[in-house]
């Protein structure tokens, strides 16, 4: 199964307050590798956009990790803030999650935030 394909991910952000790790499993979409040197962007969205406390712990300290999988990369994460980047992002999940899903994800791929992980090579 290609990583893309993995239903989930686990995201270890540190924790703003505490300075653990804090892991969280949560939906993403990933644009592979396009160099030797970039392992690929992860986009994730929050619906509690930047209330949701993995959030508030990225903004505070964008290293971070992502298992997928049996892999696991280090990344610095950042809120999605192009207009196309955005797009991107909200297309890849809801293609992948929509058709598995029984309720409407609309209203959550219209309003939750992006976020993306720039991964490095592993």
């Amino acid at each position: 199964m290609a990583l893309a394909d993995e239903p989930y991910c686990y995201l270890t952000t540190t924790g703003r307050v505490t300075g653990e790790p804090r892991e969280i499993e949560i939906w993403f979409g990933m644009i592979e590798a396009d160099s030797e040197s970039h392992g690929g962007t992860l986009y994730m969205l929050s619906g509690g956009r930047d209330r949701s406390d993995w959030v508030k712990n990225l903004l505070k300290r964008p290293t971070v990790s992502v298992r997928i999988g049996d892999r696991t990369f280090d990344g610095i994460a950042r809120i999605v803030d192009d207009e196309d980047e955005d797009a991107t992002a909200r297309q890849l999940l809801l293609e992948k999650y929509s058709s598995g899903y029984s309720g409407d994800l609309g209203d959550w791929g219209r309003t939750a935030l992006p976020v993306a992980v720039d991964l490095e090579s592993g």
